[in-house]
């Protein structure tokens, strides 16, 4: 029961879209961002789906990375791409899954925002063991986003 509560659509905090979370739509089975604006809200505490967060602020799009592999040959563009968030009320940061719905222009856009970033956030990431792409990972971005370099 308590699945079927959380596993509702619901309305971003950001743009104010009404968001379905059906996996047939998104492909993803806890979702907790738009696929619109891509912002989310603070929902999680210690794993993807338990929404045991006592915040609830919403979460900024602030760039992307890669989820690590750690298969053996495996090259450093290999790994399903992330959306990196942090949230606006208490900082914390999480990667979250890309939904098969979300708009690649858009995630395009945070991609290259991330530059834009102050050092502090930069640091924040690199200190939290999150390897955001940088500038010389576009044609990666580019290729796993919209399929051709």
């Amino acid at each position: 029961m308590r699945n079927q509560v959380l596993n509702t659509e619901f309305r971003c905090l950001h743009c104010h879209h009404v968001v379905p979370v059906d996996p047939c739509y998104s492909g993803v089975q806890n979702r907790n961002h738009c696929p619109y604006c891509l912002w989310s809200r603070h929902l999680d505490l210690a794993r993807a789906g338990d929404r045991l967060s006592a915040c609830k602020a919403p979460m900024r799009p602030i760039g992307l990375a890669l989820k690590r592999v750690s298969k053996k040959y495996r090259d450093c563009t290999s790994g399903e791409l992330m959306l990196i968030h942090q949230c606006e009320e208490c900082g914390k940061l999480s990667i979250n899954r890309i939904a098969a719905d979300d708009f690649a222009d858009r995630l395009f856009e945070t991609y290259l925002g991330y530059n834009q970033l102050d050092a502090p956030i930069h640091q924040k990431l690199q200190a939290a063991d999150i390897l955001a792409l940088q500038t010389a990972d576009r044609a990666v971005v580019h290729a796993r986003l919209f399929g051709v370099n």
